[in-house]
């Protein structure tokens, strides 16, 4: 009796793991094909590293075709060969890899024509590395207005796809060409020239400032040279341009006074910029694109300059940096100072900061009126600087010379006139520099 029960109950506790197994078992795949179900279905499957051709063709517009020229490169090469924008072909090739589908309208289309899929709006191949195209087709939006209908070529199945997907590849050249009048990579641009009448400038950037390269051993004004990049960084054409702006443009380039030629270059080449006056606006034509543009006036001002306006006219270059040393005579009187950690030290005794302060910030006020080519006879004065660990040490020599200062920096020829405020607020600051008191106990 005992041993029928152990069998029976045996017998009840493999039916209830086989039921259990078996319910799992279902379960697990009605999980799955759910998740088959949910997933999105893909219209259109690309990694967009391996896209090396894209074509679009506009229901009644121009085609373009897009060819990869390089790892992250990209060029327009029909209706004519023109530098791409870069950000808008990242956007082209985001929206083809891949493309979602946003419903199944029919398994198999017949009639294509109440979807504009007869003759599609758009249609966009795109080629990877086997060279076969892939043709995706697109028609008209949905009643709702967030989609759109559309195919892929050799496909027979009818799907709705984002507005937003066809917003990204609805392109022209307009919109894909680049607009800089200087497309480069102003991030890595190696030399920028400057060539006018009045002037013969070469600069390039040298650990993240922008230095004179040509003349040699000019010191320039980073900022006015910064402004110079920028302007050309931001100089653009206007792709809307009618044909009446661009003839005006043109026949205004042609008349106009020769400005100056700017050249830049980074590491894929050179790219140049010819800009001319024409009564109180600039126009410019560059080897980037067809046709004379007009710019802005801030570029014009920014290159219509001569030596002098770059030249850098503080007499001292510690500027940004916490000198260590500093030693001055002016007449019969010498001051040295020392820097400590934050402190500084005169003849062994602490001196008062905010004095020392006033001193240090008269010398970087210290600055040129103008240039001038004559007028330093004997030194009145004499100012030395030292900074960057020691490894920068400037001297300035500043004469008298009848109601004028003149000054030079050591081993330079270029003479500065200083104004006589500024060299009178630093003897004055020095003279009022004090030692500091005593800790209170």
């Amino acid at each position: 009796m005992k041993i029928g029960r152990l069998i029976a109950a045996t017998l009840i506790l493999a039916a209830l793991a086989a039921t259990l197994y078996w319910a799992n078992r279902r379960q697990q795949a009605e999980d799955a094909a759910r998740l088959l179900r949910d997933a999105p279905v893909k219209v259109l499957s690309l990694n967009k590293d391996d896209i090396s051709r894209v074509e679009i063709k506009k229901k009644g517009g121009d085609d373009v075709v897009l060819s990869k020229s390089g790892p992250q490169n990209w060029k327009i090469t029909s209706p004519k060969s023109l530098i791409a924008d870069q950000d808008q072909i990242s956007s082209v090739l985001a929206a083809l890899s891949p493309v979602d589908a946003n419903g199944v309208i029919a398994e198999k289309a017949n009639d294509l024509k109440p979807y504009g899929l007869t003759e599609p709006i758009l249609k966009v191949s795109a080629t990877v590395k086997d060279g076969k195209p892939q043709n995706l087709l697109i028609g008209d939006d949905t009643p709702t207005g967030d989609s759109a209908y559309a195919m892929l070529e050799g496909d027979p199945r009818l799907f709705t796809i984002s507005i937003s997907t066809k917003t990204s590849l609805d392109k022209g050249v307009k919109d894909l060409q680049d607009k800089h009048l200087l497309p480069v990579d102003f991030e890595k641009i190696s030399r920028v020239e400057i060539t006018s009448p009045k002037l013969n400038l070469a600069f390039g950037s040298d650990n993240g400032q922008w230095v004179i390269q040509n003349p040699k051993d000019v010191r320039g004004d980073t900022s006015k040279l910064e402004g110079v990049v920028e302007q050309l960084r931001t100089a653009t054409m206007d792709p809307g341009m009618k044909d009446q702006e661009r003839k005006k443009a043109a026949s205004s380039f042609s008349s106009g006074t020769p400005l100056a030629t700017v050249k830049v270059t980074d590491q894929s080449g050179s790219q140049e910029l010819q800009v001319r006056k024409n009564k109180d606006a600039y126009y410019a034509k560059t080897t980037a694109m067809e046709g004379a543009y007009k710019v802005s006036n801030g570029l014009g001002d920014a290159i219509n300059k001569n030596l002098d306006d770059f030249r850098e006219k503080r007499l001292f270059d510690f500027a940004a940096d916490n000198p260590e040393k500093i030693e001055m005579h002016s007449g019969a009187k010498s001051y040295f100072l020392t820097r400590s950690g934050e402190d500084w030290w005169s003849d062994g005794k602490k001196m008062d900061p905010v004095s020392v302060d006033s001193f240090i910030r008269a010398i970087r006020l210290l600055s040129a009126a103008k240039f001038v080519g004559s007028g330093f006879s004997t030194s009145a004065a004499t100012l030395t600087v030292t900074s960057m660990d020691g490894k920068r040490v400037e001297k300035v020599l500043i004469s008298k010379n009848g109601s004028r200062y003149v000054a030079k920096r050591e081993n330079e020829p270029l003479l500065y006139e200083v104004e006589a405020k500024g060299f009178e607020d630093l003897v004055k600051s020095a003279d009022e520099m004090k030692v500091a008191e005593p800790a209170k106990q």
